[in-house]
């Protein structure tokens, strides 16, 4: 059985452990803080049972939770693992620090992956001596209710590593992209910075209320993007095609973009738009909305895998 190992216990890092043993393989958590592990471990209990009434594992839920074991210890939990799933910090020195003893205890051929969201793998492997088998594998959280997972090597990694880190992760139910070279932000949150940015503009402008922008993207926007990407989306928008639609609307989005100046989110905007959502969402049922959240990428999920492409 492929063996993964999963370092840190958090968010992502339980999620992570979802993906892998529902896909079938042994998983090995580590974590600094054994509290975190346990944790994690009832989380998963708790969500097991979800996931199988949603359609969403194969598996009765004690054979899945099986599949992960506690590690004692960061070599415990590398040793004869296939991959390794870093989760730390989103602090440079932690990453680096991690990665200097993964790549000390991890065999010489596994790969040694990163959730990072934003921090390129450059940043903390260029001085290993495997920084070669070293890239990020971020995902979109929870991994284990949205598949997408963005793929981006150092300007040293192996393309080998790359390819068996797509493989690995479309045997483990997952959809890689690949971003061919390091930027701010990767690939995905570049998308999502452009989309903020704007609608931080309409907000400031007073263009629009923020319960209405909210309404553009989940009941206009995201319910195409929810199976169609932005370039498919304008592909069958015009009678001839993408270009047909570029022809058309070219013009207009070339004004639209002269007007995108580039604006920092101000104190006032921010704590006008913090308030909104207060007033829409109070803080203490923040909680009771991810779990609803939850909920609804399950349904949508399983809808999803029920349809043809």
């Amino acid at each position: 059985m492929t063996k993964i190992a999963v370092v840190g216990a958090g968010l992502i890092g339980r999620a992570w452990s979802i993906v892998f043993a529902r896909a079938g393989f042994d998983v090995a958590l580590w974590d600094p803080i054994p509290q975190a592990i346990a944790a994690a471990q009832d989380f998963i209990a708790e969500r097991l049972p979800e996931l199988r009434e949603a359609g969403l594992l194969a598996d009765e839920p004690a054979v899945v939770r099986a599949r992960i074991r506690p590690a004692a210890s960061l070599a415990e939990a590398v040793r004869d693992a296939e991959h390794v799933q870093e989760n730390g910090p989103e602090r440079v020195a932690d990453k680096q620090r991690i990665f200097g003893e993964l790549d000390l205890l991890a065999h010489a051929d596994v790969v040694l992956a990163s959730s990072t969201s934003g921090i390129p793998a450059s940043a903390f492997t260029e001085g290993l001596a495997g920084r070669s088998r070293c890239l990020v594998a971020h995902p979109v959280n929870p991994p284990y209710l949205i598949p997408l997972v963005e793929l981006c090597p150092s300007p040293w990694t192996e393309p080998s590593v790359v390819a068996r880190t797509r493989a690995l992760m479309t045997r483990a139910g997952q959809v890689p992209a690949t971003v061919r070279h390091e930027m701010d932000g990767f690939a995905l949150n570049r998308l999502q910075g452009a989309l903020l940015a704007e609608a931080f503009r309409l907000l400031a402008d007073d263009v629009i209320s923020p319960t209405d922008l909210d309404a553009l993207v989940k009941h206009g926007l995201g319910l195409r993007w929810s199976f169609m990407g932005p370039l498919e989306t304008i592909d069958l928008n015009a009678p001839g095609g993408l270009a047909d639609y570029c022809t058309r609307y070219g013009p207009l989005y070339a004004t639209l973009q002269r007007q995108m100046i580039p604006r920092l989110w101000d104190k006032v905007l921010i704590d006008r738009l913090h308030a909104a959502r207060r007033a829409e969402l109070p803080a203490n049922l923040q909680p009771v909305r991810q779990e609803w959240r939850d909920r609804r990428l399950m349904a949508l999920l399983a809808h999803k895998k029920n349809q043809p492409e």
